[in-house]
């Protein structure tokens, strides 16, 4: 008889999750799995994969046979082969014994395991690969501006990095940091005053940030990022982040948005006319 504690891991964990462990070895297993990370995490991927490899035998079982299935099958009619005469052979039986049964058994959860377990961390894979895709969005670049318009508004005496006076400077220090030429549009007129420039990384690159107030000590931002998306992208499309709006659009390789209060009605008439002056 084979010495339970010199099977491999995954046959005496196999063996407690058939409930086939006598009480002093699943006493004993249950103290590893207590210290032990790796027989843990193996144990929980096994059992996963059982109840995965159930559901699904479960769920196969559960579907209806088709229709047209059902009547090629009654369509088909075997050959009638002739009757032949008795004999008076004895019967021979084929019945398993309690050993073949058992091994049988064994065999069969083994391999239900063996395709939960694969089946499950292809699910997860995939589930990786997905999350991996969404993060490096285009629209995450978006979500850290909206992050850093929170940031400055609780902040008004430290908005900018560069203040409007040295314009040469934030030109310069711009377009070479952010590989973008532009101009500084004049909004005075639309009753937004020039404060100064910002750099700050949306999605891993840097964005270039002019930020102006209003008289009433509201606070509008000109993002704008090299991105070499097509130039078919939608242009002023507006969104609402709370109590944040933003007005995106784009140009020769460069993503714009203008971030303001979503209470300014005139957002994107005001993205459109600093469009025309960038």
């Amino acid at each position: 008889m084979l010495d339970f504690k010199k099977l491999p891991l995954d046959a005496q964990l196999t063996a407690l999750l058939d409930g086939e462990t006598t009480p002093e070895q699943k006493h004993e297993l249950e103290q590893r799995l207590a210290t032990d990370d790796g027989a843990r995490r193996l144990y929980d991927k096994m059992r996963n994969g059982a109840d995965f490899g159930r559901h699904r035998l479960e769920d196969v079982l559960k579907e209806p046979v088709p229709l047209a299935l059902v009547r090629s099958i009654k369509s088909v009619q075997p050959p009638k082969a002739p009757l032949a005469p008795r004999s008076a052979r004895p019967s021979l039986k084929l019945a398993p014994t309690g050993r073949q049964s058992l091994a049988a058994a064994i065999i069969l959860l083994i391999a239900g395991c063996g395709i939960g377990y694969f089946a499950a961390n292809s699910r997860d894979s995939a589930s990786s690969q997905q999350v991996t895709e969404t993060s490096g969005s285009t629209n995450q670049w978006l979500t850290d501006v909206v992050a850093y318009q929170r940031l400055i508004s609780r902040q008004p005496r430290h908005l900018v990095e560069v203040p409007a006076f040295q314009a040469e400077e934030i030109s310069s220090w711009l377009t070479s940091t952010v590989g973008v030429a532009f101009r500084i549009p004049d909004l005075v007129a639309s009753g937004w005053t020039f404060q100064g420039a910002r750099v700050v990384l949306g999605d891993g690159r840097p964005v270039g940030q002019l930020i102006y107030t209003s008289s009433d000590g509201d606070i509008a931002t000109i993002c704008f990022r090299k991105d070499g998306q097509p130039d078919d992208t939608e242009d002023f499309r507006e969104t609402i982040h709370d109590e944040i709006g933003l007005v995106t659009w784009h140009n020769a390789g460069t993503s714009y948005v203008l971030v303001g209060p979503s209470s300014e009605a005139s957002l994107g008439q005001l993205a459109m006319q600093i469009a025309t002056a960038l």
